[in-house]
Protein backbone atom coordinates (compact mmCIF):
# COMPACT_ATOMS: atom_id res chain seq x y z
CA UNK A 1 0.00 0.00 0.00
CA UNK A 2 1.36 3.30 -0.84
CA UNK A 3 -0.88 5.88 0.84
CA UNK A 4 0.64 9.37 1.67
CA UNK A 5 0.01 9.82 5.69
CA UNK A 6 0.87 12.19 8.32
CA UNK A 7 0.66 12.24 12.22
CA UNK A 8 0.31 15.50 13.98
CA UNK A 9 1.59 14.89 17.31
CA UNK A 10 2.51 17.00 20.55
CA UNK A 11 4.71 17.19 23.08
CA UNK A 12 1.82 16.55 25.62
CA UNK A 13 -1.80 17.60 25.50
CA UNK A 14 -2.90 21.06 24.73
CA UNK A 15 0.01 21.90 22.70
CA UNK A 16 -1.66 22.65 19.40
CA UNK A 17 -2.16 19.28 17.49
CA UNK A 18 -6.08 19.62 17.16
CA UNK A 19 -6.06 23.01 15.61
CA UNK A 20 -3.05 21.93 13.66
CA UNK A 21 -4.83 18.58 12.20
CA UNK A 22 -8.21 20.06 12.20
CA UNK A 23 -6.70 23.26 9.82
CA UNK A 24 -4.48 21.07 7.75
CA UNK A 25 -7.05 18.03 7.15
CA UNK A 26 -9.62 21.27 5.55
CA UNK A 27 -6.62 22.90 4.11
CA UNK A 28 -5.52 19.51 1.92
CA UNK A 29 -9.39 19.17 1.30
CA UNK A 30 -9.99 22.24 -0.04
CA UNK A 31 -6.91 21.56 -2.91
CA UNK A 32 -9.84 18.52 -3.63
CA UNK A 33 -7.49 16.48 -2.29
CA UNK A 34 -9.71 13.14 -0.48
CA UNK A 35 -8.84 12.99 2.90
CA UNK A 36 -9.06 10.22 5.27
CA UNK A 37 -8.89 11.15 9.05
CA UNK A 38 -7.92 9.04 11.84
CA UNK A 39 -7.78 10.01 15.82
CA UNK A 40 -5.17 7.88 17.56
CA UNK A 41 -6.85 6.44 20.98
CA UNK A 42 -10.55 6.34 22.36
CA UNK A 43 -11.94 10.18 21.67
CA UNK A 44 -15.06 10.81 20.29
CA UNK A 45 -15.50 14.66 19.86
CA UNK A 46 -12.01 15.26 18.43
CA UNK A 47 -12.67 12.40 15.73
CA UNK A 48 -16.03 14.08 14.94
CA UNK A 49 -14.24 17.08 14.62
CA UNK A 50 -11.97 15.77 11.82
CA UNK A 51 -14.64 14.06 10.38
CA UNK A 52 -16.40 17.46 9.81
CA UNK A 53 -13.05 18.62 8.51
CA UNK A 54 -12.50 16.26 6.13
CA UNK A 55 -15.78 15.84 5.23
CA UNK A 56 -15.36 12.00 5.51
CA UNK A 57 -15.83 9.74 8.34
CA UNK A 58 -13.11 9.58 10.92
CA UNK A 59 -11.83 6.37 12.17
CA UNK A 60 -9.68 5.72 15.79
CA UNK A 61 -6.54 3.82 15.91
CA UNK A 62 -5.91 2.53 19.21
CA UNK A 63 -3.15 -0.05 20.08
CA UNK A 64 -4.43 -1.02 23.11
CA UNK A 65 -8.28 -1.80 22.02
CA UNK A 66 -6.77 -3.78 19.05
CA UNK A 67 -3.94 -5.83 18.19
CA UNK A 68 -1.18 -5.11 15.41
CA UNK A 69 -2.71 -7.24 12.85
CA UNK A 70 -6.23 -5.84 12.88
CA UNK A 71 -4.69 -2.26 13.54
CA UNK A 72 -2.74 -2.37 10.31
CA UNK A 73 -5.70 -4.14 8.68
CA UNK A 74 -8.12 -1.38 10.11
CA UNK A 75 -6.11 1.36 8.61
CA UNK A 76 -5.16 -0.40 5.23
CA UNK A 77 -9.16 -0.97 4.94
CA UNK A 78 -10.51 2.50 6.50
CA UNK A 79 -8.56 4.18 3.80
CA UNK A 80 -8.83 2.80 0.76
CA UNK A 81 -9.78 4.63 -2.18
CA UNK A 82 -8.76 7.44 -0.38
CA UNK A 83 -5.81 10.02 -1.34
CA UNK A 84 -4.31 10.92 1.40
CA UNK A 85 -4.38 9.94 5.47
CA UNK A 86 -4.06 12.62 8.56
CA UNK A 87 -4.11 10.88 11.90
CA UNK A 88 -3.90 12.88 14.92
CA UNK A 89 -2.34 12.05 18.02
CA UNK A 90 -3.20 11.87 21.55
CA UNK A 91 -1.16 13.13 24.93
CA UNK A 92 2.80 13.67 24.07
CA UNK A 93 4.02 11.68 21.39
CA UNK A 94 6.32 9.27 23.72
CA UNK A 95 3.07 8.74 26.35
CA UNK A 96 1.57 5.49 26.84
CA UNK A 97 0.20 3.15 29.61
CA UNK A 98 3.33 2.17 31.11
CA UNK A 99 7.33 3.13 31.48
CA UNK A 100 8.01 1.96 28.07
CA UNK A 101 5.67 3.87 26.21
CA UNK A 102 3.34 1.08 25.32
CA UNK A 103 0.34 2.12 23.48
CA UNK A 104 1.95 5.65 22.23
CA UNK A 105 1.00 7.81 19.06
CA UNK A 106 5.11 6.47 18.87
CA UNK A 107 4.03 3.27 18.89
CA UNK A 108 1.69 4.10 16.46
CA UNK A 109 3.50 5.41 14.07
CA UNK A 110 6.05 2.79 13.75
CA UNK A 111 2.73 0.46 12.92
CA UNK A 112 1.58 1.91 10.41
CA UNK A 113 5.06 3.70 9.31
CA UNK A 114 4.10 7.34 9.07
CA UNK A 115 5.74 10.39 9.31
CA UNK A 116 5.12 12.95 12.29
CA UNK A 117 5.08 16.33 12.27
CA UNK A 118 5.39 17.60 15.90
CA UNK A 119 3.52 20.38 17.64
CA UNK A 120 5.30 22.22 20.19
CA UNK A 121 4.03 24.66 22.55
CA UNK A 122 7.00 27.88 22.52
CA UNK A 123 5.23 29.69 25.19
CA UNK A 124 8.35 31.85 26.89
CA UNK A 125 10.91 29.66 25.33
CA UNK A 126 13.55 30.19 22.78
CA UNK A 127 16.59 27.86 22.58
CA UNK A 128 15.28 25.18 24.58
CA UNK A 129 13.12 24.32 22.12
CA UNK A 130 16.01 22.98 19.67
CA UNK A 131 17.03 21.18 23.15
CA UNK A 132 13.72 19.67 23.84
CA UNK A 133 13.48 18.54 19.94
CA UNK A 134 17.22 17.33 19.90
CA UNK A 135 15.60 14.82 23.03
CA UNK A 136 12.38 13.61 20.85
CA UNK A 137 14.92 12.76 18.13
CA UNK A 138 16.99 10.80 19.84
CA UNK A 139 14.60 9.08 22.54
CA UNK A 140 13.30 6.05 20.71
CA UNK A 141 14.50 4.18 17.27
CA UNK A 142 11.60 3.80 14.67
CA UNK A 143 9.81 7.29 14.35
CA UNK A 144 10.30 9.26 11.45
CA UNK A 145 9.90 13.17 13.10
CA UNK A 146 9.81 14.81 9.81
CA UNK A 147 8.75 18.31 10.60
CA UNK A 148 8.02 21.00 13.75
CA UNK A 149 5.29 23.66 14.08
CA UNK A 150 5.70 25.84 16.53
CA UNK A 151 3.20 27.10 18.19
CA UNK A 152 1.56 30.26 20.37
CA UNK A 153 4.54 31.97 19.32
CA UNK A 154 4.78 35.84 20.58
CA UNK A 155 6.69 37.95 17.79
CA UNK A 156 8.41 37.91 14.83
CA UNK A 157 11.62 38.26 16.67
CA UNK A 158 10.47 35.33 18.63
CA UNK A 159 9.63 33.06 16.04
CA UNK A 160 13.17 34.02 14.18
CA UNK A 161 15.00 32.90 16.91
CA UNK A 162 12.93 29.83 17.46
CA UNK A 163 13.26 29.06 13.82
CA UNK A 164 16.93 29.79 13.27
CA UNK A 165 18.15 27.57 16.89
CA UNK A 166 16.45 24.86 15.58
CA UNK A 167 17.50 24.88 11.90
CA UNK A 168 20.92 25.17 13.43
CA UNK A 169 20.82 22.70 15.98
CA UNK A 170 18.97 19.89 14.17
CA UNK A 171 17.94 18.58 10.98
CA UNK A 172 13.93 18.93 11.17
CA UNK A 173 12.76 21.40 9.09
CA UNK A 174 10.27 24.20 10.66
CA UNK A 175 6.63 24.12 8.87
CA UNK A 176 5.80 27.06 10.41
CA UNK A 177 4.73 29.55 13.56
CA UNK A 178 1.46 29.95 14.76
CA UNK A 179 0.61 33.29 16.95
CA UNK A 180 -0.74 33.08 19.93
CA UNK A 181 -5.06 32.59 18.92
CA UNK A 182 -7.05 35.08 20.86
CA UNK A 183 -9.65 33.51 20.50
CA UNK A 184 -10.22 29.43 19.63
CA UNK A 185 -12.76 29.28 16.45
CA UNK A 186 -13.65 26.07 18.37
CA UNK A 187 -14.65 26.48 21.66
CA UNK A 188 -13.49 24.05 24.28
CA UNK A 189 -15.54 22.84 27.71
CA UNK A 190 -15.15 19.87 30.37
CA UNK A 191 -14.76 17.18 28.23
CA UNK A 192 -12.37 18.79 25.70
CA UNK A 193 -13.87 20.71 21.79
CA UNK A 194 -17.23 21.34 22.50
CA UNK A 195 -20.04 19.07 20.82
CA UNK A 196 -20.48 20.17 16.93
CA UNK A 197 -24.36 18.97 17.64
CA UNK A 198 -24.24 22.05 20.41
CA UNK A 199 -22.20 24.59 17.98
CA UNK A 200 -23.44 26.53 15.55
CA UNK A 201 -21.31 28.05 12.59
CA UNK A 202 -18.97 24.45 12.44
CA UNK A 203 -18.44 24.94 8.85
CA UNK A 204 -17.23 28.47 9.15
CA UNK A 205 -15.24 27.42 12.02
CA UNK A 206 -13.50 25.19 10.75
CA UNK A 207 -13.10 27.18 7.68
CA UNK A 208 -11.47 29.68 9.92
CA UNK A 209 -8.89 27.21 11.19
CA UNK A 210 -7.90 26.13 7.98
CA UNK A 211 -7.17 29.88 7.51
CA UNK A 212 -4.71 30.34 9.91
CA UNK A 213 -3.45 27.04 8.84
CA UNK A 214 -2.76 28.23 5.24
CA UNK A 215 -1.74 31.44 6.45
CA UNK A 216 1.23 30.55 9.06
CA UNK A 217 1.64 26.79 8.19
CA UNK A 218 3.63 25.52 4.91
CA UNK A 219 0.54 22.79 4.02
CA UNK A 220 1.96 21.71 0.55
CA UNK A 221 5.15 20.41 2.49
CA UNK A 222 3.69 18.81 4.69
CA UNK A 223 1.48 16.86 2.23
CA UNK A 224 5.59 15.99 0.58
CA UNK A 225 6.51 15.00 3.72
CA UNK A 226 3.24 12.89 3.90
CA UNK A 227 3.91 11.40 -0.09
CA UNK A 228 7.01 10.32 0.86
CA UNK A 229 6.12 7.73 3.31
CA UNK A 230 7.39 4.10 2.20
CA UNK A 231 5.25 1.59 1.17
CA UNK A 232 3.48 -1.02 3.15
CA UNK A 233 2.67 -4.50 2.50
CA UNK A 234 -0.86 -5.40 1.29
CA UNK A 235 -3.40 -6.13 4.09
CA UNK A 236 -6.97 -8.03 4.32
CA UNK A 237 -9.78 -6.42 4.83
CA UNK A 238 -10.40 -6.28 8.52
CA UNK A 239 -13.77 -7.04 8.51
CA UNK A 240 -11.71 -10.63 7.68
CA UNK A 241 -9.19 -10.18 10.35
CA UNK A 242 -11.88 -10.61 12.90
CA UNK A 243 -13.67 -13.36 11.07
CA UNK A 244 -15.62 -14.13 14.28
CA UNK A 245 -18.06 -10.98 13.72
CA UNK A 246 -19.91 -12.34 11.08
CA UNK A 247 -19.32 -15.93 12.21
CA UNK A 248 -22.90 -17.20 12.67
CA UNK A 249 -24.26 -14.16 10.92
CA UNK A 250 -25.97 -15.89 8.42
CA UNK A 251 -28.13 -13.32 7.12
CA UNK A 252 -25.34 -10.83 6.91
CA UNK A 253 -24.38 -9.92 3.21
CA UNK A 254 -21.04 -9.02 2.53
CA UNK A 255 -19.95 -5.56 2.34
CA UNK A 256 -17.66 -3.57 0.45
CA UNK A 257 -14.89 -1.19 1.68
CA UNK A 258 -16.67 2.10 0.37
CA UNK A 259 -19.66 1.13 2.16
CA UNK A 260 -18.03 0.10 4.95
CA UNK A 261 -17.16 3.61 6.21
CA UNK A 262 -20.60 5.02 6.20
CA UNK A 263 -22.25 1.58 7.04
CA UNK A 264 -25.37 3.44 8.89
CA UNK A 265 -26.51 4.74 5.67
CA UNK A 266 -27.02 1.56 3.83
CA UNK A 267 -29.32 -0.62 5.52
CA UNK A 268 -30.41 -1.97 1.61
CA UNK A 269 -27.26 -4.22 2.27
CA UNK A 270 -28.92 -5.99 4.89
CA UNK A 271 -32.13 -8.66 4.59
CA UNK A 272 -35.28 -7.33 5.60
CA UNK A 273 -36.12 -10.12 7.46
CA UNK A 274 -32.81 -9.35 9.94
CA UNK A 275 -33.61 -8.47 13.35
CA UNK A 276 -33.88 -4.55 13.69
CA UNK A 277 -31.69 -3.01 16.16
CA UNK A 278 -32.36 1.09 17.23
CA UNK A 279 -29.14 2.81 18.02
CA UNK A 280 -30.30 6.24 19.46
CA UNK A 281 -28.24 8.83 17.62
CA UNK A 282 -29.07 12.64 18.64
CA UNK A 283 -27.99 15.47 20.41
CA UNK A 284 -27.60 13.81 23.82
CA UNK A 285 -26.63 10.68 22.59
CA UNK A 286 -23.93 10.27 19.71
CA UNK A 287 -20.90 8.42 21.14
CA UNK A 288 -20.86 5.62 18.95
CA UNK A 289 -17.28 3.98 17.04
CA UNK A 290 -18.44 3.40 13.28
CA UNK A 291 -16.87 0.04 13.90
CA UNK A 292 -19.31 -0.91 16.13
CA UNK A 293 -22.40 -0.03 14.11
CA UNK A 294 -20.87 -1.32 11.15
CA UNK A 295 -20.33 -4.95 13.18
CA UNK A 296 -23.53 -5.07 14.17
CA UNK A 297 -24.67 -4.71 10.56
CA UNK A 298 -22.09 -7.68 9.58
CA UNK A 299 -23.62 -9.52 12.14
CA UNK A 300 -26.47 -9.33 10.49
CA UNK A 301 -28.73 -6.72 12.39
CA UNK A 302 -30.49 -3.42 10.27
CA UNK A 303 -29.99 -0.42 11.64
CA UNK A 304 -33.09 1.91 12.87
CA UNK A 305 -31.80 5.65 13.77
CA UNK A 306 -34.35 6.40 16.92
CA UNK A 307 -33.72 9.58 19.02
CA UNK A 308 -34.64 10.15 23.17
CA UNK A 309 -35.25 13.96 22.77
CA UNK A 310 -37.67 14.06 19.90
CA UNK A 311 -41.36 13.41 20.45
CA UNK A 312 -41.81 10.87 17.29
CA UNK A 313 -42.60 7.71 18.16
CA UNK A 314 -40.21 4.43 17.44
CA UNK A 315 -40.76 2.06 14.89
CA UNK A 316 -41.00 -1.29 15.75
CA UNK A 317 -37.33 -3.03 17.19
CA UNK A 318 -35.66 -6.02 18.49
CA UNK A 319 -33.22 -4.36 20.50
CA UNK A 320 -31.70 -1.03 21.68
CA UNK A 321 -28.35 0.70 21.72
CA UNK A 322 -27.68 3.76 23.38
CA UNK A 323 -24.39 5.23 23.03
CA UNK A 324 -22.80 7.56 25.16
CA UNK A 325 -23.16 11.32 24.93
CA UNK A 326 -24.19 14.53 26.73
CA UNK A 327 -27.61 13.78 28.44
CA UNK A 328 -26.55 16.34 31.42
CA UNK A 329 -27.01 19.09 28.32
CA UNK A 330 -29.98 17.63 27.27
CA UNK A 331 -31.77 16.46 30.43
CA UNK A 332 -34.86 19.34 29.81
CA UNK A 333 -35.48 17.69 26.84
CA UNK A 334 -35.32 14.47 28.08
CA UNK A 335 -37.09 14.75 30.79
CA UNK A 336 -39.86 16.58 29.03
CA UNK A 337 -40.07 13.73 26.35
CA UNK A 338 -42.23 11.01 28.91
CA UNK A 339 -43.35 9.23 26.33
CA UNK A 340 -39.91 8.07 25.22
CA UNK A 341 -39.02 7.50 28.61
CA UNK A 342 -42.07 5.37 29.28
CA UNK A 343 -41.95 3.37 25.74
CA UNK A 344 -37.58 2.56 27.09
CA UNK A 345 -39.06 1.50 30.18
CA UNK A 346 -41.60 -0.92 28.59
CA UNK A 347 -39.29 -2.52 26.03
CA UNK A 348 -36.50 -2.98 29.26
CA UNK A 349 -39.50 -4.32 31.49
CA UNK A 350 -40.66 -6.64 28.33
CA UNK A 351 -37.46 -7.85 28.48
CA UNK A 352 -35.68 -6.37 25.33
CA UNK A 353 -32.17 -6.86 24.72
CA UNK A 354 -30.80 -3.44 25.08
CA UNK A 355 -26.82 -2.28 25.78
CA UNK A 356 -25.94 0.78 27.31
CA UNK A 357 -22.49 2.69 27.46
CA UNK A 358 -21.72 5.39 29.45
CA UNK A 359 -24.32 9.11 28.47
CA UNK A 360 -26.58 5.73 27.33
CA UNK A 361 -26.29 4.37 31.03
CA UNK A 362 -27.24 7.57 32.38
CA UNK A 363 -30.36 7.48 30.42
CA UNK A 364 -31.44 4.68 31.68
CA UNK A 365 -31.06 5.53 35.48
CA UNK A 366 -34.12 7.13 37.95
CA UNK A 367 -32.45 10.56 37.92
CA UNK A 368 -29.81 12.97 37.00
CA UNK A 369 -28.15 14.66 39.40
CA UNK A 370 -26.38 18.23 38.87
CA UNK A 371 -26.37 20.78 41.58
CA UNK A 372 -29.69 21.77 42.97
CA UNK A 373 -31.54 20.18 39.86
CA UNK A 374 -33.05 16.87 39.51
CA UNK A 375 -33.83 15.22 36.17
CA UNK A 376 -35.99 12.03 36.21
CA UNK A 377 -34.19 9.89 33.61
CA UNK A 378 -35.90 6.53 31.69
CA UNK A 379 -36.02 4.99 35.58
CA UNK A 380 -35.46 1.41 34.31
CA UNK A 381 -32.22 1.13 36.27
CA UNK A 382 -32.20 1.41 40.21
CA UNK A 383 -29.82 3.93 41.06
CA UNK A 384 -29.23 7.78 39.90
CA UNK A 385 -26.35 9.49 38.56
CA UNK A 386 -24.56 12.72 39.60
CA UNK A 387 -22.64 15.23 38.11
CA UNK A 388 -19.22 15.84 39.60
CA UNK A 389 -16.53 19.03 38.63
CA UNK A 390 -13.57 16.94 38.03
CA UNK A 391 -13.73 13.19 36.16
CA UNK A 392 -14.74 10.35 37.72
CA UNK A 393 -13.44 8.05 35.71
CA UNK A 394 -10.93 8.78 32.99
CA UNK A 395 -8.79 5.95 30.86
CA UNK A 396 -8.45 2.89 29.74
CA UNK A 397 -10.31 -0.52 31.60
CA UNK A 398 -9.52 -3.76 31.68
CA UNK A 399 -12.86 -6.02 33.01
CA UNK A 400 -13.86 -9.48 33.72
CA UNK A 401 -17.21 -10.47 33.18
CA UNK A 402 -18.50 -11.95 36.67
CA UNK A 403 -22.02 -12.49 36.02
CA UNK A 404 -24.14 -13.75 33.17
CA UNK A 405 -25.64 -11.85 30.70
CA UNK A 406 -25.93 -11.68 26.65
CA UNK A 407 -23.76 -10.15 25.44
CA UNK A 408 -20.81 -11.18 27.42
CA UNK A 409 -19.56 -14.86 28.58
CA UNK A 410 -18.42 -14.94 32.21
CA UNK A 411 -14.69 -15.19 32.57
CA UNK A 412 -14.14 -12.96 29.44
CA UNK A 413 -11.38 -9.92 29.87
CA UNK A 414 -12.37 -6.99 28.02
CA UNK A 415 -10.99 -4.10 26.98
CA UNK A 416 -12.13 -0.75 26.50
CA UNK A 417 -12.36 2.98 28.25
CA UNK A 418 -14.26 5.07 30.30
CA UNK A 419 -14.58 9.17 30.55
CA UNK A 420 -17.50 10.42 32.38
CA UNK A 421 -17.90 13.28 35.37
CA UNK A 422 -20.97 11.84 36.84
CA UNK A 423 -20.64 9.09 39.24
CA UNK A 424 -23.12 6.31 40.05
CA UNK A 425 -25.39 6.47 43.04
CA UNK A 426 -26.67 3.42 44.45
CA UNK A 427 -29.09 3.55 47.51
CA UNK A 428 -30.83 1.02 49.05
CA UNK A 429 -31.39 -1.67 46.40
CA UNK A 430 -27.87 -3.01 45.17
CA UNK A 431 -28.24 -3.71 41.55
CA UNK A 432 -26.12 -6.53 39.83
CA UNK A 433 -22.77 -5.72 38.29
CA UNK A 434 -21.61 -7.73 35.51
CA UNK A 435 -17.84 -5.92 35.42
CA UNK A 436 -15.02 -6.58 38.06
CA UNK A 437 -12.42 -4.01 36.91
CA UNK A 438 -8.69 -4.61 37.33
CA UNK A 439 -7.83 -1.41 35.79
CA UNK A 440 -10.29 1.37 35.48
CA UNK A 441 -12.89 2.86 38.29
CA UNK A 442 -16.28 1.80 36.68
CA UNK A 443 -19.35 3.00 39.09
CA UNK A 444 -17.43 2.27 42.21
CA UNK A 445 -15.71 -0.22 44.33
CA UNK A 446 -13.94 -1.83 41.00
CA UNK A 447 -17.52 -2.63 39.82
CA UNK A 448 -19.53 -1.89 36.33
CA UNK A 449 -21.81 -2.68 34.09
CA UNK A 450 -25.54 -2.54 35.91
CA UNK A 451 -27.39 -6.05 34.75
CA UNK A 452 -31.06 -5.78 34.91
CA UNK A 453 -33.18 -8.55 33.07
CA UNK A 454 -31.97 -8.25 29.33
CA UNK A 455 -30.29 -4.99 29.84
CA UNK A 456 -26.49 -4.02 30.12
CA UNK A 457 -25.28 -0.83 31.22
CA UNK A 458 -21.85 0.56 32.06
CA UNK A 459 -19.38 3.84 31.80
CA UNK A 460 -17.16 1.13 29.80
CA UNK A 461 -17.15 1.95 26.30
CA UNK A 462 -15.98 -1.07 23.56
CA UNK A 463 -14.29 -0.69 20.42
CA UNK A 464 -16.36 -3.93 18.61
CA UNK A 465 -13.31 -5.05 16.27
CA UNK A 466 -11.55 -5.31 19.73
CA UNK A 467 -13.85 -7.52 21.35
CA UNK A 468 -15.62 -9.68 18.42
CA UNK A 469 -18.09 -11.48 20.43
CA UNK A 470 -20.11 -8.69 21.43
CA UNK A 471 -21.71 -8.23 18.47
CA UNK A 472 -22.68 -11.33 17.40
CA UNK A 473 -23.99 -11.96 20.53
CA UNK A 474 -26.37 -8.90 20.94
CA UNK A 475 -27.43 -9.68 17.33
CA UNK A 476 -28.07 -13.35 18.33
CA UNK A 477 -30.04 -12.10 21.38
CA UNK A 478 -32.20 -9.70 19.12
CA UNK A 479 -33.15 -12.88 16.66
CA UNK A 480 -34.48 -14.63 19.90
CA UNK A 481 -36.61 -11.03 21.24
CA UNK A 482 -37.63 -10.81 17.63
CA UNK A 483 -38.70 -14.69 17.23
CA UNK A 484 -40.13 -15.02 20.40
CA UNK A 485 -37.12 -17.17 21.71
CA UNK A 486 -36.21 -17.30 25.09
CA UNK A 487 -32.67 -15.09 25.18
CA UNK A 488 -29.59 -17.49 25.85
CA UNK A 489 -26.67 -16.49 27.77
CA UNK A 490 -23.22 -15.45 26.28
CA UNK A 491 -20.71 -18.37 25.95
Amino acid sequence: MTLPRLIIAGLNGGTGKTITSLGTTRAWSRTGRVIKPFKKGPDYIDAKWLALAAQHPCTNLDPYLLDNATLTSLFATASSGYQGALIEGNRGLFDGKDVTGTCSTAELARIIDAPVVLAMDCTKMTRTAAAILTGMLNFEEGVHIAGVVLNRTATDRHRSILRQTIEHYTDVPVLGCLPKIKHNPIPERHMGLISNAEYEGTNSALEQVADIIEEHLDVEKMWQIASAASKTPEQPNVWDVTEKVSRGANEAKKIDTPCATTMPSCPELVPTTAPRIGYVHDDALWFYYDENLQALQHAGAQLIRLSVTAHDDWPEIDALYLGGGFPETMHEAITANKKICEHVRMLAENEMPIYAECGGFMYLCKALVQEETISPMAGVLPVETQLCKRPQGLGYIDAEVIEPNPYHPVGTVVRGHEFHYSKCIVENEKPTFGFRMSKGFGMGERLDGVIYKNVFASYTHLFALGEPHWAVNFVRAAREYKTGTPISIAE
